[in-house]
């Protein structure tokens, strides 16, 4: 199986190759500046030379302040370029795994999510990849999209790696405590894609495999407690612990407004696919010991 994978330098994308290697699964990697959603004929000629039995789609605009502001480039990047790759997949009868966000939902359920719920982004990064998840599936019927949320790993820029930073420079941080999550490394997410991939071989597609998934670590936590847990975790390495002191959203305003609270419930995944992701505490210790080895 030869699986397609673009936004090629990016966190998810790296961890497939990476898990790839030990699955016997053969990955191409695909990316700017060769591969761009702004430029049409770039998708088509990467598909044409991968010639794919499976694409996953981990390419998207994700600045989610910025996206305010620039909503043309946010909507080309995870509506207009993905449709395009799900409209080549349709025609070839090549399954498509996307993946999206816990931005669609503005995070006032009080409870975690399941995909049936109300969708209401609270900014233009969540509405445009909402759009993203319905052009895909309009396109292509043997679509498979993947909400996840807080995505971390040893490389690329991300929340534990900016927080093990600023404890280098500094012995007192501020970070929001009332927004709750699931935390989720890379490389978990894609090993997930793998096992799910195992089951999409286009002679075995069941109705029940497309569609919408929550996919993300078991379990949630705040911005705050992830960042003291991903301090602890580097204390036993020999790092110093730092105080980190609570604070509310008001205390830090952003552009775009943050769900509250956008747990996702998995269930739906382990029940069609028999995927689990373990739970993000034990995946955030193996995530923080690669970062600080690298230095």
């Amino acid at each position: 199986m030869t699986i397609l994978v673009t936004g090629g330098s990016g966190q998810l994308a790296l961890a497939l190759d990476a898990a790839a290697v030990s699955s016997g699964l053969s990955v191409a990697r695909v990316g700017r500046p060769g591969f761009d959603f702004d430029r049409p004929a770039s998708i088509d000629d990467a598909f044409a030379a991968a010639a794919p039995s499976l694409v996953v789609n981990a390419a998207a605009y994700t600045a989610v302040d910025a996206a305010e502001d620039d909503a043309e480039a946010a909507y080309r990047a995870n509506r207009d370029g993905p449709a395009a790759l799900a409209r080549l997949c349709a025609a070839a009868g090549v399954p498509l795994i996307h993946v999206s966000t816990d931005y669609v939902f503005d995070g006032a359920k009080g409870a975690p999510y399941l995909e049936t719920d109300p969708t209401a982004p609270t900014g233009v990064y969540g509405a445009s990849k909402l759009a993203g998840e319905q052009a895909v599936l309009a396109a292509c019927p043997r679509a498979v999209v993947l909400r996840t949320s807080w995505v971390y790993s040893p490389t690329g820029k991300n929340f534990v790696r900016t927080m093990l930073g600023a404890a280098r420079k500094t012995n007192r941080l501020r970070v929001v405590a009332d927004q709750t999550g699931c935390p989720t490394t890379a490389a978990d997410l894609a090993n997930a894609i793998l096992a799910i991939a195992t089951q999409l071989k286009p002679d075995g597609w069941q109705d029940r495999f497309g569609g919408v998934f929550h996919a993300a670590g078991s379990g949630s936590t705040t911005w705050h407690g992830l960042a003291l847990a991903a301090f602890e975790e580097a204390a036993r390495l020999g790092r110093p612990m730092p105080a980190v002191d609570p604070i509310a959203t008001a205390d830090w305003p952003t552009r775009a407004r943050r769900p509250a609270d956008s747990r996702l419930d998995c269930s739906k995944l382990r029940s069609v696919f028999g995927v689990a992701l373990p739970p993000w505490r034990d995946s955030l210790a193996s995530t923080v010991d690669a970062i600080i080895a690298a230095g």
